[in-house]
């Protein structure tokens, strides 16, 4: 049996990483050797990216974070793929190198390109008026949120900045709310 092929570069953040990726998907992969990211690194990212381009998949933490806004910065075009925190935990190690082949597939499947002409769809008073911000549950809110959406877990400002950069709809929006309504109940 063939492994899923990607037709795009896979930017990840270590050798670990790539070997998780390549055990999941037939694809190739590129290491920024974490926060190490150089400009030999990015010329090669930025090459990629416009020949065959690239999704970004960091692990869900801190560091992760930082490298893709460092590379949003840099490059344009980009996609994002994004592994729920808790599927990529071992012991205490946070990591795409943590994650299951299904899941890491899964994340690649519903890789998100930012879009550039963003319009702002959502707002603040979006966030409030779901629970997604300002209540005890608006964290849990938001994770359920997400992931459903393939968008990564964040604070209720990145929520609504990437609601609207990656193009998401209402009605995807409104059935990721339904999802957060039923786990809820």
């Amino acid at each position: 049996m063939s492994k899923y092929r990607i037709k795009e570069i896979i930017v990840v953040e270590g050798k670990d990483d790539i070997s998780a990726v390549k055990a999941a998907v037939d694809a190739e992969v590129i290491s920024t050797s974490g926060l190490g990211l150089n400009q030999k690194i990015l010329d090669l990212i930025r090459s990629a990216a416009e020949k065959q381009g690239v999704i970004v998949l960091t692990d869900p933490d801190f560091p992760g974070n930082k490298i893709r806004q460092m590379l949003n910065n840099e490059i344009k075009n980009l996609k994002h793929a994004h592994i729920p925190k808790e599927n990529a935990k071992k012991n205490n190690n946070i990591g795409v190198e943590n994650a299951t082949p299904e899941v890491i597939i899964e994340a690649l499947k519903n890789a998100k390109a930012i879009t550039e002409n963003a319009i702002d769809i959502f707002t603040e008073k979006d966030l409030y008026e779901n629970g997604l911000n300002g209540t005890s549950s608006a964290s849990l809110r938001r994770r359920i949120i997400a992931e459903s959406l393939g968008i990564g877990y964040c604070s209720a400002k990145q929520l609504l900045k990437r609601l609207n950069h990656y193009g998401i709809t209402r009605e995807a929006f409104e059935n990721a709310l339904k999802k957060v309504d039923d786990e809820n109940e």
